[in-house]
């Protein structure tokens, strides 16, 4: 099993917007004042080329997908909400909140895969919960260390606990589940996605303990982290507002370990917390400010990972 991989989906934006149905309990986004909905999505587009030439200069396999014009599809450019792939040639298909992200699922891309020489053995697929309004939303929703099969879920209006138990038994993982918080005006309101506060590396995980307020479920959290040797880096809430726990590790040229995150995550990072990062592998960041603020998601977001067996 690999906790990493040198294949990467993602899917170029056509018309990238806010997309005001996930707004809700997506508390990042904003809408940018005075600026066009043509401008947005240009930008969105710049920073997308942007993001994939740097993944394929340091040699990340990256499969672009263009997004169709029909049906609305404003978050297409997040497609790790719907659909996971599995070194076993299994593959997940995701129930997803806002309406119009269902859209997002394309039967197609899975064809595309196999002609590029991906092999799918079979699809397991959640998207019925739809219609209890039950939703999880891949690997937003549930962060996966694949070597020690564990997952792990905050759950949110997007992360139902028991669908995550239902893919874990299916999966073959361990769940570990939790409640990671916010502060949104005064309040105390779940954080919609659990890749937004931890990031799952081969060695170490970027975590934001102080989201985990239940002091259980952190202790927790910490033990199955350590017992499966991993050096926590811990982030503060106000880090993953900048979506520094938004990261992921992938592999480039000759299997060499990078990981991923946006030029704001980069940012505000600390000294320490970089050094601590960099004995475990290189650092590549880029802008995706656009993104981001009318998004409310990031690098990690951006990249649906390919583990599927080639033939």
């Amino acid at each position: 099993m690999q906790q990493t991989t040198n294949a990467i989906l993602m899917v170029r934006p056509i018309a990238f917007r806010m997309n005001e149905q996930t707004a809700v309990n997506n508390y990042y986004q904003e809408e940018l004042d005075g600026v066009m909905p043509e401008t947005v999505q240009i930008k969105a587009q710049r920073e997308f080329d942007a993001y994939v030439e740097k993944l394929k200069g340091i040699g990340v396999h990256v499969i672009v997908i263009q997004d169709r014009e029909e049906p609305d599809t404003p978050d297409s450019i997040f497609p790790n909400n719907w659909i996971s792939f599995h070194e076993n040639g299994n593959v997940g298909l995701y129930p997803m909140f806002a309406e119009n992200r269902r859209h997002e699922r394309r039967e197609d891309i899975l064809v595309e895969l196999e002609k590029q020489g991906f092999v799918i053995e079979n699809v397991i697929d959640y998207t019925a919960a739809e219609d209890e309004e039950v939703f999880l939303e891949g690997t937003g929703s549930i962060a996966l260390d694949r070597v020690n099969r564990k997952a792990y879920c905050a759950l949110s209006p997007r992360a139902d606990e028991e669908l995550f138990i239902e893919f874990c038994e299916d999966f073959e993982y361990t769940p570990i589940v939790f409640t990671a918080n916010q502060t949104v005006d005064g309040e105390r309101k779940a954080i919609y996605h659990t890749n937004v506060m931890m990031c799952l590396a081969e060695t170490f995980a970027v975590i934001c303990l102080e989201c985990i307020d239940d002091k259980k479920e952190r202790k927790n959290v910490k033990k199955h982290l350590k017992e499966d040797g991993k050096e926590l880096i811990i982030i503060t809430e106000e880090q993953v507002t900048s979506f520094a726990g938004n990261m992921l590790q992938v592999k480039g040229t000759n299997d060499e370990l990078f990981l991923i995150m946006s030029a704001a995550a980069y940012k505000s990072l600390t000294e320490s917390q970089i050094k601590a990062i960099e004995k475990h592998c290189k650092i590549l960041s880029s802008s995706l400010e656009t993104i981001e603020t009318c998004g409310g998601g990031s690098a990690r977001c951006m990249m649906a990972e390919v583990f599927l067996p080639k033939k």
